[in-house]
């Protein structure tokens, strides 16, 4: 969108970029915060403990970073659109929807490439790669939250869909058990994000377990 800019004599064109989307940092925080929270709670649990040392600390942060890219990877396009183009389009990958199901699977195969060179190992290199899709589809998960429609199914159906807009929806006498598994989709695939996360993590480095006290 181009508006004047007055100054004493003349009008400026100014060219405003607006964003439809959560800032980039937000799907960072949310991914690392909410998604990863008991990472991060073990952590920091370390850290007051000084029962790290830097060299997991590194690790750790390294993988953070991982999480941080690819929580950002479904807006890769507004990088080169605003580069190129002037703009902040981020939508489509040619006719391929960036904000989709297939779209975030490719994040497994580039976060198994990232995870091979860091590791050599491919067991560590496949829960790198599925660490980097948990990461993508909370991108999916929080633009979705922020109310905006998804291409999930694409390409099987080019319909957008907001997967919390069913939350708050009636039930029906006549379809009750659509009704009640659409009203709880959302929640279901929050909670398979955080436990492929989760997951992930359990495999490259952190330790998960219930202690029963003694």
């Amino acid at each position: 969108m181009i508006v004047p800019h007055a100054t004493s004599d003349k009008f400026i064109p100014i060219r405003i970029i607006s964003l439809n989307m959560p800032y980039p940092i937000a799907h960072v925080m949310f991914f690392v915060f909410c998604i990863c929270a008991v990472a991060v709670y073990t952590t920091i649990v370390a850290l007051l403990r000084r029962d790290i040392s830097y060299r997991e600390i590194a690790h750790i942060l390294l993988l953070l970073a991982i999480g941080g890219f690819f929580a950002l990877y479904p807006d890769i396009m507004a990088v080169y659109n605003l580069i190129v183009h002037g703009n902040m389009a981020h939508c489509y990958i040619g006719a391929i929807p960036t904000h989709s199901l297939i779209f975030s699977s490719s994040a497994i195969v580039l976060g198994a490439i990232i995870g091979y060179v860091l590791y050599r190992e491919q067991g560590k290199a496949l829960y790198t790669g599925l660490f980097a899709f948990s990461a993508s589809l909370s991108h999916l998960l929080l633009d979705d939250l922020e109310g905006t429609c998804i291409h999930y199914l694409y390409p099987i159906s080019n319909q957008e869909i907001n997967l919390f807009s069913y939350i708050g929806a009636g039930f029906t006498r006549d379809d009750l058990v659509h009704s009640l598994l659409v009203a709880h989709t959302p929640i279901i695939f929050l909670v398979v994000v955080m436990m492929l996360a989760l997951f992930a993590l359990s495999h490259l480095g952190f330790e998960f377990r219930y202690r029963p006290e003694k």
